[in-house]
């Protein structure tokens, strides 16, 4: 697999490592509800088709991104910084 990164171009899949779903949203923070917790943690849904993952490019810029990609394929739709995706998605 191969994913383009905004600042150092098409990069080996190697080079980056998978940093969770980002489709899902966190608990708060602050919140001590363990069922809330244990969910967010261990409960999956394994997406077949494409799918929105964070993921670190971290033998490389060390930029945080949000790669779209088609989970039978392993197809990149695209590419974003993830800055700019969890602003986009605050309230």
């Amino acid at each position: 697999m191969r994913i383009p990164c905004p600042f150092c171009g098409l990069r080996d899949g190697v080079e980056f490592s998978y940093q969770g779903d980002a489709n899902r949203t966190r608990p708060d923070p602050v919140s001590v509800d363990q069922t809330v917790w244990n969910d967010h943690v261990f409960n999956r849904v394994n997406t077949r088709g494409v799918h929105r993952e964070f993921w670190l490019h971290n033998h490389g810029c060390r930029a945080h991104l949000v790669v779209e990609r088609n989970t039978v394929t392993h197809e990149i739709v695209s590419v974003a910084l993830a800055r700019q995706f969890v602003l986009e998605r605050k309230p």
